[in-house]
């Protein structure tokens, strides 16, 4: 079982031919809102990957928390212990332009009620395979729930975004850290990526950079470095991917797979969630993934 303690968005998604700039208002072509956020769709997609799968968050007691909860279940998520806290949900205000690339703004809502695990949460953290973090809970509640995993002897893998500064109590909690190529130049100063992971490896064990169209490029301390080539699509909507790559990655790290067969397996799930619109609706099963390695 994979456990994810992050955070719960409903999505709402303005798609443009171009971003406006600052003061510029622009026409979009569609609307839509879609349950999102870092914590959820990487639990989502670790579930369609294949995973038991165990989402420990909160929604708030408005119309979106009910819709987010139905679509994690849909998804074959346990969500027996997500909270319902009075008040709104966490929502992210998403402009995607016609290239793909995207731009979003977070309002935390019922995420930033939660400090930190509770003793359920953190017997399900203790029972799982590996547990999943990204920033977008208060930082407090994200270095609670990496020490109880460290404790419990639990990979903790952690997808530093929203990007902050990453204070060492979290990183000696955490095994394997998965920044895409901007939040490591943010965390390190060095915008060359083989750079970045050698600044990276001095924190942690582990590290893995997403590149992008570039692929991504992975790192232990012991020494191997290896470099896997992102399969080449076109990009429809980039917004899941990131989500997407973590949780096929954790998935097939929890099967026992090497370094280089999980890295081709989470980039072949990022590349065919790439080519369809939304976040957790872009999300491939495990058959396609399968099919797309074959």
């Amino acid at each position: 079982m994979i456990s994810v303690f992050g955070s719960a968005n409903m999505d709402l998604v303005a798609y443009v031919s171009q971003a406006p700039k600052r003061g510029e208002t622009v026409t979009g072509r569609e609307f839509r809102t879609i349950p999102g956020g870092k914590g959820a769709n990487q639990a989502i997609a670790a579930a369609r990957a294949g995973a038991r799968v165990a989402f420990l968050g909160a929604v708030g007691d408005d119309a979106f928390g009910a819709e987010m909860r139905g679509t994690l279940a849909g998804a074959g998520v346990d969500v027996e212990l997500v909270r319902q806290v009075s008040g709104m949900s966490g929502i992210a205000h998403i402009v995607v332009d016609d290239a793909g690339g995207n731009s979003i703004i977070v309002v935390p809502g019922a995420n930033g009620t939660i400090s930190g695990p509770t003793e359920e949460e953190r017997a399900v953290i203790a029972a799982s395979q590996a547990l999943l973090l990204q920033l977008e809970l208060p930082m407090e509640a994200v270095i609670a729930a990496a020490r109880a995993a460290r404790e419990a002897g639990v990979p903790v893998i952690l997808t530093p975004a929203p990007s902050q500064k990453l204070p060492g109590g979290l990183l000696d909690a955490v095994t394997l850290l998965l920044p895409n190529e901007h939040e490591a130049a943010d965390i390190t100063g060095e915008t060359s990526p083989e750079a970045a992971m050698d600044a990276l490896l001095e924190r942690v064990d582990e590290a893995v950079i997403t590149l992008g169209s570039e692929g991504a490029l992975y790192g232990e301390r012991s020494g191997e470095r290896l470099r896997v080539p992102a399969v080449k699509v076109r990009a429809v909507d980039t917004t899941a991917a990131g989500d997407t790559f973590a949780g096929a990655f954790a998935v097939a790290r929890a099967e026992g797979r090497a370094a280089a067969d999980a890295l081709r397996f989470a980039t072949a799930a990022a590349a065919l969630s790439v080519q369809r619109e939304g976040a957790s609706t872009s999300m491939p099963g495990r058959a396609e993934i399968d099919a797309a390695l074959a």
